[in-house]
């Protein structure tokens, strides 16, 4: 019997874009298919698995016990099918696509990248920054580090490193209030991202529980690559990483008066579809960012997951 006889080859794919973006709608839109068509597959599929594979509510659809076993196997095999056409049009071993969070793409990828590309002239390097975790069929990426407290699901995953954050600020702004020898002393400063806690939380770890001044120079939601520019331009003191800005500090564009840390509660991941596992490009970038990364900030785990 043919395969396409076999499995409702059209039927997997829009079940695994209504699965994977949870509406029938934004699937159809993503398919350049109406909702109507959509759900027509959606119900071709589940008449040909014998079970419901998801459970239609008002305004939102979940998967059934049914869908939530199939949907790994279909994403899988739908990320082979992707590489294996890449391959056959020679674009595998060409590019390497990267998805990184934006400080660590500007902060330290885009300063290492070159002796990569150095050992490996034949590979391409494109680099997207975006805080989302990749979409690794739409965006086209082939791997992707993620800052987050868990990996998504159903990926070959790789925990990295965690930061740790102390106050930062340009020299001259220190300064101004004939320098920063306390930690109290930045109280009389402009504090960036002040309206995160995580400055309530630096202050109590050094006995110091009060109200945050109001003063706000800048607050960038935790984009820590606008907050270090916005501290060596002299706007204000932000907790910035020792490891994204050892640059910085080695330059003296910004000084760190206290050597007292707040770790970050999320991880960065290295993560990448299960179908790519095999890929050259991937297994080498990996074996590179390893090898390359600080010792002592990698964790001591090291496994994929």
């Amino acid at each position: 019997m043919k395969l396409s006889r076999q499995l409702p080859l059209n039927a997997l794919r829009v079940f695994e874009a209504v699965a994977r973006l949870g509406s029938f709608t934004k699937a159809g839109e993503e398919l350049g298919m109406t909702q109507t068509a959509v759900s027509y597959q959606i119900k071709l599929l589940e008449e040909h698995v014998g079970e419901m594979l998801f459970l239609r509510q008002a305004r939102r659809i979940e998967l059934t016990s049914t869908g939530e076993r199939m949907l790994p196997k279909v994403t899988e095999a739908f990320g082979l099918l992707t590489e294996a056409v890449t391959e056959a049009r020679g674009q595998d071993a060409g590019i390497l696509t990267i998805h990184s969070t934006p400080t660590f793409a500007s902060h330290w990828l885009a300063r290492h990248i070159g002796a990569f590309q150095i050992e490996h002239p034949g590979l391409g390097i494109r680099i997207l920054r975006m805080n989302r975790s990749a979409d690794f069929f739409s965006d086209n990426a082939d791997i992707s580090i993620l800052r987050s407290e868990a990996p998504p699901p159903n990926m070959e995953s790789q925990e990295l490193f965690r930061l740790n954050f102390a106050p930062m600020l340009n020299p001259k702004l220190a300064e101004t209030i004939g320098g920063v020898t306390t930690p109290a002393d930045l109280l009389k400063l402009p504090l960036i991202g002040a309206s995160s806690k995580w400055w309530g939380m630096w202050f109590q770890s050094n006995g110091i529980d009060i109200p945050l001044p109001g003063t706000i120079t800048i607050d960038a939601d935790g984009a820590l690559d606008l907050e270090g520019s916005a501290a060596i331009a002299g706007h204000g003191v932000a907790l910035l990483s020792p490891f994204l800005h050892q640059e910085e500090l080695e330059a003296g564009r910004l000084i760190m008066p206290f050597e007292v840390f707040k770790k970050d509660d999320r991880s960065y991941w290295l993560i990448s579809p299960k179908s790519r596992r095999q890929s050259v490009k991937v297994q080498t970038f990996r074996q590179w960012l390893l090898k390359t990364l600080p010792p002592q900030i990698l964790l001591p785990s090291g496994a994929a997951q």
